[in-house]
């Protein structure tokens, strides 16, 4: 019997009430879903936390607008009172209202859909929202809910527990250089933020982008630079040249150059030594995000200054809970002023949240394993396809070498697989039974037209096609996580669609 069967549209995967990935059965319910189609998103349970608000959320900001007599406004509940600081200041001369109750924070504005879309992307961007767990737990204290879901939690120190299996990754550190966050995105943003202001005080304000990244990188590159001209995109991951080029004409003045090692979605790494050695060259600092294949896989601290990633990502195997890490490499200059403007910007994982990471991150390495051990068998099986035009992985020749650079064995490829079809990208995926909807790297198996999901922007308009074809992206581009499930069901389910 296989490990697969069709999902419902808006079924939570996992089966978890705070499960970060829902069903998206048809490419109707994915276009659905991002034109918000009623028929689709009345049937979401859930989502990925930084893109859609959890009902628990929902929930407690209706209690609490209830209380706070906040009819007509929209509420959003945050992570902190400093995260609500920022959301006000980013939402300017707009009429808000702070809200604090019991510990819980929130900003309220009146009922608007142009205002509530700035919001509600500022806090997608920076990792912003209240956690269902937070939500969860609020609710149960106010008698509002019967109380939480049982799950294991550790009973420990729960921090450090997750700093003792993730520091040996980084050699060299200390348990202060490693910040855990509540999202991957927050990662991101609080090491952006310090280093952008520790380089502004010297002149520095250019910020290179290397390769197209994930979105939300993307977008904190482009909205949070001091102005649009210190955001600099050089397309191409692997042209050394063009980043020093890059680095000459704006000399003296740049902050820093972000990259992901493998990028998402195409799977490119660059050279990263040779990264470092242009920006050391040229005053420059390194950020590195290898969430695509987990620091577990990739040893990349040496070539940044700071290492950002998801532990969403297989850490969090169970595919429950959202959460980031930062960690400082104590060899850079300047490591101490580092860590002490990271710490201020990171917005900690609630307590729940922690437990829960610090009861599964023992599993990461057996999960990475048995997922690592799939990936190969599934390339070749997509790679010897007729129905399958390209295929995308780790050890794609083009990168295979800088891949391997940094991976800590050679099997350690990550679990992310990227390909296109030749024939239409409906019938596939309409027909295919393996679970599909946002997120990667846990133990179940997930795909997803990514570009549909993750710039539906640019694959509704021409303009945006062509932009997508500039920057080397198919929009028909579907990414796979391989999961923990037997390969064999995995291939038969790949088979049965291609078919």
């Amino acid at each position: 019997m296989s490990a697969f069967r069709p999902l419902p549209l808006g079924q939570r995967i996992p089966a978890s009430l705070h499960a970060v990935s829902c069903s998206l059965p048809t490419m109707r319910d994915v276009r659905g879903y991002e034109e918000k189609d009623p028929a689709v998103t009345r049937h979401l349970t859930s989502g990925y936390p930084r893109f859609v608000v959890h009902p628990l959320v929902q929930d407690l900001a209706a209690e609490l607008s209830r209380r706070q007599g906040l009819a007509g406004q929209t509420l959003w509940l945050t992570s902190s009172t400093r995260m609500a600081d920022r959301l006000a200041a980013h939402l300017g001369a707009a009429p808000v209202t702070r809200v604090n109750d019991a510990g819980l924070a929130g900003l309220a504005h009146p009922t608007d859909p142009a205002l509530g879309s700035r919001a509600k992307t500022f806090l997608q961007n920076v990792g912003g929202f209240l956690s269902s767990r937070a939500a969860e737990a609020e609710l149960v204290r106010r008698g509002l809910r019967p109380a939480v879901t049982a799950e294991t939690l550790f009973a420990g120190d729960a921090l450090a527990e997750v700093r003792r299996h993730l520091q040996p990754l980084f050699p060299g550190t200390a348990p202060a250089d490693l910040f855990i966050t509540n999202c991957g995105m927050n990662a991101v943003d609080a090491a952006f933020r310090a280093i952008a202001e520790r380089q502004a005080a010297q002149g520095r304000t250019v910020w290179i982008q290397l390769g197209w990244l994930y979105l939300d990188t993307i977008a904190l590159l482009q909205k949070f630079t001091a102005t649009p001209a210190d955001y600099v995109h050089v397309a191409d991951v692997f042209d050394l040249a063009a980043l020093d080029a890059v680095l000459a004409r704006h000399a003296g003045r740049v902050a820093g150059i972000v990259t992901e090692v493998p990028t998402n979605p195409l799977i490119q790494t660059p050279d990263v030594a040779g990264i470092a050695m242009l920006a050391r060259r040229h005053g420059a600092r390194v950020i590195l995000d290898p969430s695509v294949s987990s620091p577990f896989s990739l040893d990349v601290l040496r070539h940044a200054d700071v290492v950002v990633s998801s532990l969403t990502k297989y850490t969090a195997g169970g595919g429950d809970l959202t959460a980031g890490l930062v960690v400082v490499n104590p060899a850079a200059a300047g490591a101490a002023e580092l860590r002490a403007g990271i710490a201020p910007k990171v917005e900690p994982l609630h307590d729940r949240d922690l437990a829960r990471l610090a009861a599964e991150i023992a599993d990461t390495s057996v999960l990475l394993d048995r997922i690592q051990a799939s990936v190969p068998r599934v390339v070749e099986f997509l790679q010897r396809h007729p129905g399958v035009r390209d295929v995308y992985w780790a050890l794609h020749p083009a990168s295979r070498a800088n891949y391997l650079a940094i991976a800590r064995t050679p099997a350690a490829v990550g679990g992310m697989i990227t390909f296109t079809l030749r024939s239409p990208l409906d019938r596939f995926y309409d027909r295919l039974t393996l679970p599909k909807g946002p997120s990667f790297g846990m133990a179940t198996t997930l795909i997803c037209p990514f570009m549909y999901l993750a710039h539906y922007d640019l694959v509704s308009t021409a303009a945006g096609r062509a932009e997508l074809a500039a920057g080397g992206l198919d929009p028909e581009l579907l990414r796979l996580s391989v999961g923990a499930e037997p390969v064999e069901d995995i291939l038969a389910a790949l088979a049965a669609a291609l078919a």
